[in-house]
């Protein structure tokens, strides 16, 4: 480094953002009224995901609880919610077909425990260095399997143990509907396509004034009350009677056996690694929603540690921190971690004090919740952006890791996508050590990058940039660079996007082949 960093704490918030000036009770009004709304967006998501799982309901709405109270108060993105998430739910869905549902916990808490210290280590900034192409083919083969695994819950059927068996099941399901006979499986299908038409309906028509009503909460409100009034015997969602009995604590030694196996060793790595990447993305995204306190992401891995560790005593599922309801509540103007906790703190007490309205809810309605949050994981949009921005290279590597994804297992389809990415390096390998230099200069702080800007240096990258002043301009010096992969050229795309959102005047140097994909 040739000067000395700038003072400036680029982590001040503005009073009543996030954890700011005030304290956790200082916006208490707008925290409660945000956590209204992210409960109502939670609770068919826990339930629908723990049954993509192939768990009972209840284990989703325990995650969520854990998420939200305990997670909740140690998490380094204070308005990030966390809970079940799509993204795990096909990995889960195979272990317990495997292994057993009893086998999961001593497994999670293993990755609970590889996350706490992956945190105190501080490696979050590591995850942060993954590529694009990789996570979002990741998401969307997840996202497609949920779609064909759900597509038989609509039929009050079982998905078959595979995403390529549960595509070849469908032509039969299609052509096997018969209206002129309507039975269980006809009715179920009808209350499950009217779980989506009410969302998608609701979400293109609603009102603004009801802009943070849900819409899968309506389409399973619509679908249970014509299910309840017309006494329709379809599959219906099955909770305990006592919260108690949601919470399977070890009762022997024997418990932890499991993690004497390495093979099982290696499905702990697998859902610590997947977890902390999605948790990670999604704090970022979330960052890019206000302008409070940023997120310090080893505390948010060591806070989903923590959360994942006590999922895994009391037999719940795995958590990550989730877009959707994090979204929800920035939308919904909550300002502190409060809001967080009291989402968590309305699903136990509804659980508790309402269990048998949840047993009217038809197991197909949620299946139409979980089609249309698969579909939504499966965006084109990220493929074309690559494609467009950065070349053939990292559309491919999306492309590979989303058929893998889809026709073999998760693990291999992003290991494989990891290997892929690498290529990128190749043309560099001669200038592979990023340099990154802070210059004071009269008009502002000067940052300068001297080599191959990728992914090995990111993480360096990272720290330097989000140590920049607000109160300055910064120019970014990109002069010197000699090459950019795309996970950089994202990077340093978002961070530029974000300052310009706030109204900085940064100022972007360098050659145009490296500005254009920055919107230089």
């Amino acid at each position: 480094m040739s000067a000395a960093p700038s003072s400036s704490a680029p982590d001040a918030a503005p009073a009543g953002s996030g954890d700011g000036a005030g304290g956790l009770f200082a916006h208490f009004g707008r925290d409660f009224t945000a956590s209204i709304v992210v409960f109502l967006v939670a609770m068919p998501l826990c339930m629908g995901i723990a049954i993509a799982s192939g768990v009972p309901p209840e284990k989703g709405l325990v995650t969520g609880i854990i998420g939200g109270i305990v997670v909740g108060l140690f998490a380094g993105s204070p308005l990030q919610v966390s809970g079940p998430a799509a993204g795990l739910a096909v990995i889960v869905f195979e272990f317990v077909r495997e292994h057993g549902l009893e086998t999961l916990g001593p497994v999670l808490l293993l990755a609970g425990v590889l996350q706490l210290v992956a945190g105190w280590a501080r490696l979050g900034g590591l995850f942060r260095a993954i590529s694009p192409a990789v996570v979002h083919g990741m998401l969307a083969g997840i996202g497609a399997l949920i779609v064909i695994g759900q597509f038989h819950i609509l039929f009050d059927a079982k998905p078959a143990s595979s995403g390529t068996a549960n595509l070849a099941a469908i032509p039969g399901r299609v052509f096997g509907i018969d209206l002129a006979n309507a039975s269980s499986t006809e009715i179920a299908l009808g209350l499950g396509l009217l779980t989506i038409v009410v969302m998608l309906g609701w979400e293109k028509l609603r009102p603004k004034a009801l802009a943070l009503v849900p819409g899968a909460l309506l389409g399973v409100l619509a679908a249970t009350l014509v299910a309840w009034t017309m006494g329709l015997s379809v599959a219906r969602i099955e909770v305990p009677a006592s919260i108690g009995s949601a919470f399977a604590l070890p009762t022997s030694a024997a418990w932890f056996a499991p993690l004497a196996s390495p093979a099982l060793m290696i499905t702990a790595l697998a859902i610590a690694f997947i977890a902390s990447a999605e948790t990670l993305l999604s704090a970022a995204a979330v960052d890019r929603m206000h302008d409070g306190v940023r997120t310090k992401y080893d505390k948010e891995l060591s806070a989903q540690g923590i959360g994942n560790m006590l999922c895994g005593l009391v037999g719940a599922l795995p958590m990550t921190g989730v877009i959707v309801r994090s979204s929800a509540n920035v939308q919904a103007g909550a300002r502190t971690r409060l809001s967080t906790m009291l989402h968590g703190i309305w699903i136990l007490g509804f659980i508790a004090l309402l269990p048998w309205l949840l047993r009217e809810v038809p197991m197909a309605s949620l299946g139409g919740v979980l089609v249309i949050t698969g579909w939504r994981l499966v965006s084109l949009k990220h493929v074309t952006h690559l494609y467009r921005n950065h070349g053939y290279l990292p559309a491919a590597i999306w492309a590979v890791t989303f058929v893998l994804v889809v026709t073999t297992d998760l693990l291999t389809g992003v290991l494989v996508g990891l290997a892929l990415s690498v290529i990128e390096l190749l043309p560099h390998v001669r200038d592979i050590r990023l340099k990154v230099h802070e210059h004071e200069e009269e008009e502002g702080p000067r940052v300068a990058l001297h080599g191959a800007a990728t992914f090995v240096g990111l993480t360096r990258l990272n720290s330097v940039l989000e140590r920049q002043p607000h109160d300055k301009p910064v120019h970014l010096d990109l002069g010197s660079v000699r090459g950019m992969d795309h996970t950089t050229a994202e990077t340093l795309s978002e961070w530029i996007s974000r300052r310009r959102q706030r109204g900085h005047a940064d100022r972007i140097t360098g050659s145009e082949a490296i500005l254009r994909p920055l919107g230089g």
